[in-house]
């Protein structure tokens, strides 16, 4: 594998003052519905915990936009006489979060957004297939406003804060969601990921985070999501738990317009990947903004490319032709924002960027939204060539480490745009294209922050991708390592305080 030595330079995996993972179980998903399954525990015992958890992080975290703490404990005591009864679903009891544009009956789907929301009279089709599972939703994380930005902060519900350190961000725009499993608040969310809004917190927050092939979890009462360029994905600390979260929400809705052919994403976990030809690239498709890779991410990703090779795969760089796929993305991710600010009850609440956005939208549908959409086969077949020499392209999931709070939030739309591109330049063609892609955490820089890498393949390849996750947490088991101050078993709330607490100036 050839890298560039000169930018080699010694980063510390993990962070001087993080612990192992805490002491006793029930921390994972699996490991949970398997305590669940073979009576060791109750779901009254795991969702209170969750509750109390919650409750003592809202202050400082923030991971909530909603919590069900009277709905969650009565879904609990009836998981408990079903599994007394000899009941088994895969995840029967467990208490588990979904994000706060993610319909949930008898709550409010803000999306991040200020004002006042109507309750929704039905469950979206995956937090059916959630409940048809056994699963307990405990609550609806926060989520920045209509998912534009890698950051989740705004007025409506103030600042979501990464576990790691309180005084930078989790991410965005799953933001919430990827708190709360950093946190220990529940062992897995969902999210939705449009132009990495999955795949950024899940590498901000330590995290394993899958963007699934488009359609693979229904969005309905959506046909689709932002014209297609969003999908739901689940955020888990192992690769084990999150093809689980996988396995039981994926499915369609009669009316859902992408349908792919199922997988088994928690068999794929358990599976060798084989010996696989990876290309490794850093450079992010053309934007014509400015864009630079932080050194400590380079770093990163090369050390667990150097991971990769010891494991018998062959490593090489490789670039793919990206060609100006930007001009693909922009008309579908502004017609949605579009579409999604009509539903608001009072637009004069929405942020100013979020106006501007907007009314991008307005004048990129019609023939423009069609010419974008129309490409999308040709862009396939471009950059999809990439694999035919290889089977997987390694990324940094991001260019830089987490901003801190309030970094970006404060800035006006074109700062934001700039400022956004350049920190996740990486992410966004997948959404164009529609493939499935994993962000894997792949250590520390200097100050504890944690980065994440990306690995992506082509249609329908998840089973690949997992896999190769699956080989690598083995190898670097980063599951094993939790932010200082995570809660401890038995307890509500945290240990010991965050490792950085916020700065004052802030």
């Amino acid at each position: 594998m050839s890298v560039d030595e000169s930018r080699d330079r010694e980063t510390r995996p993990f962070p001087a003052g993080h612990t192992g993972a805490p002491a006793g179980e029930c921390e994972g998903l699996a490991q949970q519905a398997r305590a669940l399954a073979d009576g060791s525990v109750t779901s009254a015992a795991l969702v209170q915990r969750s509750l109390e958890r919650i409750e003592a992080t809202q202050g400082s975290v923030n991971a909530f936009r909603r919590v069900r703490a009277e709905a969650a404990l009565s879904e609990a005591a009836d998981a408990d006489r079903r599994l007394a009864a000899g009941e088994r679903l895969p995840l029967l009891g467990v208490p588990v979060a979904v994000k706060d544009d993610t319909d949930v009956a008898g709550e409010p789907t803000a999306f991040g957004c200020a004002g006042e929301f109507p309750p929704k009279e039905r469950d979206a089709e995956v937090v059916r297939r959630l409940r048809a599972a056994g699963a307990v939703i405990v609550g609806k994380a926060n989520a920045c406003e209509l998912g534009q930005w890698p950051f989740t902060e705004g007025p409506a519900f103030g600042d979501t804060r990464n576990p790691w350190s309180l005084a930078h961000t989790p991410g965005g725009s799953s933001g919430g969601s990827a708190a709360a499993v950093a946190a220990g608040l529940v062992p897995a969310a969902l999210g939705t990921d449009g132009a990495g809004s999955v795949r950024i917190p899940a590498a901000w927050s330590h995290l394993v985070g899958i963007k699934p092939q488009r359609g693979r979890i229904s969005t309905w009462p959506d046909a689709e999501a932002f014209q297609g360029i969003t999908g739901i994905g689940p955020l888990a600390r192992t690769v084990e738990d999150a093809a689980l979260l996988l396995d039981v929400a994926s499915g369609n809705h009669d009316g859902d317009l992408h349908r792919p052919p199922a997988i088994a994403a928690r068999e794929a976990a358990r599976r060798d990947p084989g010996r696989l030809r990876i290309a490794l690239s850093f450079t992010p498709a053309f934007t014509g903004t400015p864009k630079k890779l932080h050194p400590e991410v380079r770093v990163a990703v090369t050390e667990l490319a150097r991971t990769l090779t010891r494991l018998g795969h062959v490593v090489e760089p490789a670039e793919p032709d990206y060609g100006l796929i930007g001009l693909a993305f922009l008309p579908r991710a502004t017609v949605g924002v579009g579409e999604w600010a009509a539903r608001v009850p009072d637009r004069a609440l929405l942020d100013p960027r979020t106006r501007g956005a907007a009314r991008m939208g307005r004048l990129l549908g019609g023939p423009v939204l069609r010419r974008a959409r129309a490409v999308e086969q040709r862009q396939q077949r471009r950059i999809g060539a990439l694999f035919g020499p290889y089977d997987v392209l390694l990324t940094p999931t991001t260019a830089t480490p987490p901003p801190r709070i309030g970094t970006l939030a404060k800035l006006n739309g074109w700062r934001t745009d700039r400022a956004m591109i350049a920190a996740c330049p990486y992410a966004w063609p997948w959404n164009v294209l529609g493939w499935p892609g994993v962000s894997v955490p792949a250590g520390f820089n200097a100050d504890g922050l944690p980065l994440g890498a990306q690995l992506l393949g082509p249609a329908h390849g998840e089973p690949r991708l997992i896999s190769l996750a699956a080989q690598l947490e083995d190898a670097l088991r980063w599951h094993e390592r939790w932010p200082a101050g995570h809660p401890v078993p038995g307890s509500g709330g945290p240990s010991q305080g965050p490792v950085q607490e916020p700065d004052p100036a802030l």
